[in-house]
């Protein structure tokens, strides 16, 4: 049964970062992708190594891709740094109980997962956001038909498969508390 509460953006091309981002602060449009883009452009004017012309460069971009999306790490830094939100990256070291899902600061946790398509010959990766809404935690991945909510200890337990399985996981701070 879907939330109607929940907002939940479904995937379009590769633009996961975007939709991983709406989904996460819980808006239609918090982010568009002409933000994004203008964030990779500004991070390429700051880098000028990152900053070189190639033929290709038209399209693949240092920090995006400009037909599909795909943005980078980068970009979700600093777009979620202008909106007063600090990241900071679960040491997989560490087992994922250490992150505490009770933090009144914890807008939410961000995955950059290794995926494979097509048979397993074409192998990327997906940005997935995970956030509680009025108690409950939602897994709000873009490739899901809708918000699916988590059990008590579910969290833990899949943050744990995405750190075994090579994932990134990525815990994202509200500044203004």
């Amino acid at each position: 049964m879907e939330d109607k509460t929940v907002y939940h953006e479904r995937q379009r091309l590769q633009f996961c970062l975007l939709h991983a981002l709406n989904n996460l602060l819980q808006e239609k449009d918090s982010f568009t992708r002409a933000e994004l883009d203008a964030i990779s452009d500004k991070l390429v004017r700051d880098d000028p190594e990152k900053g070189r012309w190639t033929p290709l460069s038209v399209i693949f971009k240092p920090h995006h891709n400009a037909l599909t999306g795909n943005y980078d790490v980068n970009v979700l830094i600093a777009a979620l740094e202008a909106r007063n939100k600090t990241v900071v990256w679960h040491d997989r070291r560490n087992d994922a109980s250490s992150i505490d899902l009770a933090d009144k600061a914890l807008l939410g946790i961000l995955i950059n997962a290794p995926v494979k398509r097509f048979a397993g010959l074409w192998r990327s990766r997906h940005w997935i956001s995970l956030r509680c809404v009025a108690g409950i935690w939602y897994n709000l991945d873009s490739d899901l038909a809708g918000p699916k909510p988590f059990l008590n200890l579910e969290v833990t337990e899949f943050l744990n498969h995405v750190i075994d399985q090579g994932g990134e996981v990525l815990v994202i701070l509200d500044g203004s508390l």
